[in-house]
């Protein structure tokens, strides 16, 4: 039959991790019966339930934070290491004059730049 629903069977212990869900402080039994997909008149019948009186209060798992801005932060500090540039780094400048310079292995980039420009004169 379509529309049939189907029986489902819940265990003690699901009942009691579901039941200890609906204890958080801020959270609805509502939001707890449709995160598991079941009826919140049977979630509220399993709390009156003296079986699972006993679900632990998931509550006091949490704990306080306080969160406050730092008046007085660290200095930035920005360095870039001396790190050597591999061998296989290659770079072919064409100049619109038609100088060609190849440089392989360290780059430094304000000697290319004061070589192109010493080229281009």
């Amino acid at each position: 039959m379509p529309g049939k629903r189907i029986r489902r069977f819940w265990a003690d212990a699901e009942k009691i991790q579901i039941i200890a869900q609906t204890r958080v402080p801020g959270v609805s039994v509502a939001q707890v019966a449709r995160r598991y997909d079941v009826n919140a008149n049977m979630v509220f019948k399993w709390l009156r339930d003296p079986r699972f009186s006993s679900a632990p209060d998931l509550g006091v798992d949490f704990l306080p934070v306080t969160i406050t801005a730092d008046l007085d932060p660290p200095p930035l500090r920005v360095s870039r290491p001396a790190v050597p540039a591999p061998a296989e780094l290659r770079a072919e400048i064409t100049t619109p004059g038609g100088c060609k310079v190849r440089i392989e292995g360290g780059l430094d980039i304000r000697g290319i730049c004061e070589l192109v420009r010493g080229l281009e004169r």
